[in-house]
C-alpha cells in the first residue's frame, strides 16, 4: 500500500477536506504499484466509507461498507458493521440498521459497543419501540467505554418518560448529573430533569431545575418545557400566597416570572461522538432490572375540536329580499372569514399541510416557513415518519401560530406522536418545527 498516499489522506481527513481525503484513499486502493494486501483493503474501504458519510451520501457508503466486509481479515470488521448501521438508519432503513448494531454487539472483541447501543437507540424509538430503546440506551450509559456516559442517560430518561414512568426518568437524569458534559447538554439534562419532576409533583425542584438551565442565558426551552416551567412557578406561587395568608408576620413574595417561550435546539434522540470526557463510571442503579422497562400502559391524547356557528337570516318582501339578502350573504362570508382568520383558519388548512408533510417527508419542501433554513428543514424531515395516512389528534389554533398534534405509523406497526408548530403564511399555514410529543410530559 502507498504510504504517502496514506498519510496525506489522513491529513486531510484531519483538515476536514474530506473531497480530497476520499480521492487519497481510493487512489491507495487503485495504486497497481503499490496494492493493498489482505486487512489493508477492508482497512481502506472503511475509510472511504467514513469520507462519504462526511460529505452527506450515505448510500455510496453502504456500497464501501459493503466492500470492508468482505475483507475477512480487516480486523475491524464489528466497528464497519456498526458504521453500515448509522448509514441505513440514516436512510430511515430501521430494520436493517438495528439488525447491523446487532452483529456488531455480538462480537466479543467490539472495543466500543456503546455506539452500537446508542445507535440501537436511537432506531429503535424511531420505529416507536420505546422500552426497547430504553434498554438500549441503559447499555450504553453502563459500558466502561463509553466516555460520555450522561447523553446515553439522557436518552433513558426521554424514555422513561415516553412510558409514563417520570420517578425513573427522574433518577435517570440525577444519575447523568454525576458526569462531566459540555454547557448545552447539561442545560438540555436541566430542563428534562425539571420536567420529570413536575410529572412527579415536586415543583420546587422543578423551578430549581429549570432556573439552572436558563442560568447562563444560551438555552431556550421548548414549548413544552416552557409550559410546565410555568406550571411549577405557578403552583409555588400560589402555596406561597396560601402561606402568607394563614401565617401573620411571614413575608413570602407571590410574583410569578414568565419567560419567553424558545425552541429547543437539541434533539433528544441524537448520537454524538464527542471527546473522551475524564468522569466517574455509572454505578449499577439499573443493572438486573431489566424488566421494569416493560411496564408502559397506553396513552391517548386528548382531542380538540373548534368550530363556527352558523346565522340564518329571514328575507321579508321579494324585491328587497334579493338585495338585502345578497348583502347579508356578502357580509356574513367576510365577517366569517375574518373571525376564521382570527381563530387560525385558513387555506391551506393544518391539517392539510400535516398531511402533505407525512405523506412524502422528502418532497414536502413548500410546507415549511420562509424562517426555516434549509438545513434546518431537512433536519425536520429526518424526524418525520413518512406516512399518507397520518392522524391528526387535534389542533390548538390562534390567529399566528397553531400547533398540530398528530400520530404517525411505522412500517413496523408501531406509532410516534408528534408536535407540529405552524406559523400563518398569508391566508395559509407553514412548519416552523416539528417534535417528538410525549403526553407523560404534559401532565
Amino acid at each position: 500500500m502507498n504510504n504517502q498516499l496514506l498519510e496525506k489522506a489522513h491529513a486531510d481527513y484531519q483538515a476536514g477536506d474530506y473531497q480530497s481525503s476520499l480521492v487519497g484513499f481510493t487512489q491507495c486502493l487503485q495504486d497497481p504499484l503499490s496494492p493493498p494486501g489482505p486487512g489493508e483493503v477492508g482497512y481502506l474501504y472503511h475509510q472511504v466509507g467514513n469520507c462519504l458519510v462526511k460529505l452527506k451520501n450515505p448510500t455510496e457508503a453502504l456500497q464501501a461498507y459493503m466492500q470492508a466486509q468482505a475483507d475477512e481479515a480487516y480486523p475491524d470488521l464489528s466497528t464497519v458493521e456498526c458504521n453500515l448501521g448509522m448509514a441505513y438508519a440514516s436512510l430511515r432503513d430501521y430494520d436493517n440498521a438495528v439488525n447491523c448494531f446487532e452483529i456488531a454487539l455480538s462480537d466479543p472483541n467490539y472495543s466500543t459497543p456503546y455506539k452500537a447501543h446508542m445507535g440501537m437507540g436511537n432506531a429503535l424509538m424511531k420505529t416507536g419501540k420505546t422500552a426497547e430503546a430504553g434498554v438500549a440506551f441503559r447499555e450504553a450509559a453502563l459500558d466502561a467505554s463509553n466516555p460520555e456516559p450522561a447523553k446515553s442517560l439522557l436518552n433513558l430518561g426521554v424514555c422513561f418518560m415516553a412510558l409514563n414512568r417520570p420517578a425513573d426518568a427522574v433518577a435517570s437524569y440525577e444519575s447523568a448529573m454525576q458526569f462531566d458534559m459540555d454547557g448545552a447538554t447539561k442545560n438540555k439534562l436541566n430542563a428534562s430533569l425539571g420536567q420529570a419532576y413536575v410529572a412527579c409533583n415536586q415543583m420546587e425542584k422543578a423551578v430549581e431545575a429549570f432556573d439552572r438551565a436558563l442560568g447562563d442565558k444560551t438555552y431556550a426551552l421548548s414549548d413544552s418545557a416552557n409550559v410546565d416551567y410555568q406550571r411549577a412557578v405557578g403552583v409555588m406561587a400560589q402555596a406561597a400566597s396560601e402561606a402568607e395568608a394563614d401565617t401573620s408576620g411571614v413575608d413570602v413574595s407571590s410574583e410569578i416570572v414568565l419567560y419567553d417561550r424558545g425552541a429547543d435546539a437539541q434533539d433528544p434522540f441524537y448520537y454524538d461522538e464527542g471527546p473522551a470526557a475524564d468522569a466517574p463510571r455509572f454505578a449499577d442503579m439499573y443493572e438486573g432490572d431489566d424488566d421494569r422497562f416493560f411496564s408502559a400502559s397506553e396513552e391517548e391524547i386528548e382531542q380538540w375540536s373548534k368550530g363556527f356557528a352558523k346565522q340564518d337570516r329571514k328575507r321579508r318582501n321579494v324585491g328587497l329580499k334579493v338585495l338585502v339578502g345578497i348583502v347579508v350573504v356578502v357580509v356574513l362570508a367576510f365577517a366569517a372569514a375574518v373571525f376564521g382568520y382570527t381563530q387560525g383558519y385558513g387555506v391551506p388548512t393544518q391539517e392539510m399541510v400535516t398531511q402533505s408533510l407525512f405523506s412524502d417527508p422528502e418532497g414536502a419542501q413548500g410546507v415549511f416557513a420562509q424562517s426555516v433554513s434549509e438545513s434546518s428543514a431537512a433536519s425536520l424531515r429526518d424526524s418525520v415518519v413518512q406516512d399518507a395516512n397520518v392522524q391528526v389528534n387535534g389542533v390548538d389554533r390562534s390567529l399566528g401560530e397553531s400547533t398540530v398534534y398528530a400520530t404517525a405509523k411505522t412500517p413496523q406497526g408501531g406509532s410516534i406522536m408528534y408536535r407540529i408548530t405552524m406559523v400563518r403564511d398569508m391566508l395559509g399555514w407553514k412548519v416552523s418545527n416539528v417534535e417528538l410529543y410525549f403526553p407523560s410530559q404534559n401532565v
